[in-house]
């Protein structure tokens, strides 16, 4: 098993910044990577970043690419830039494959 824990969102105006942490504990070893996902309303979730768990490999969704940085060192972190209002979502943390790990979610709501 893999618990994840996320923290960091709320609510940033357009243009701003916030970070994103998850704290990745268990059996770490099971899993290829860690990343985050994100659901906004009416929509299905999507894929929005992740880092193997070797580190060296790094994988963004096309629409964060440039604004996003994913990151590891005691937890997984989501560094997120130029904010967007369409950026605003949930946003779990991830882990997988094989199985699939969620955190429970963490809002982050980008005003116009």
């Amino acid at each position: 098993q893999v618990q994840l824990a996320e923290s960091g969102g709320g609510l940033v105006q357009a243009g701003g910044s916030l970070k994103l942490s998850c704290v990745v504990s268990g059996r770490t070893f099971s899993v290829y990577a860690t990343g985050w996902f994100r659901q906004a309303p009416g929509k299905e979730r999507e894929f929005v970043a992740a880092l193997s768990w070797s580190g060296g490999s790094t994988y963004y969704a096309d629409s964060v690419k440039g604004r996003f940085t994913i990151s590891r060192d005691n937890a997984v972190y989501l560094q997120m830039n130029s904010l967007k209002p369409e950026d605003t979502a949930v946003y779990y943390c991830h882990a997988g494959p094989p199985n699939d790990y969620w955190g429970q979610g963490t809002q982050v709501t980008v005003s116009s």
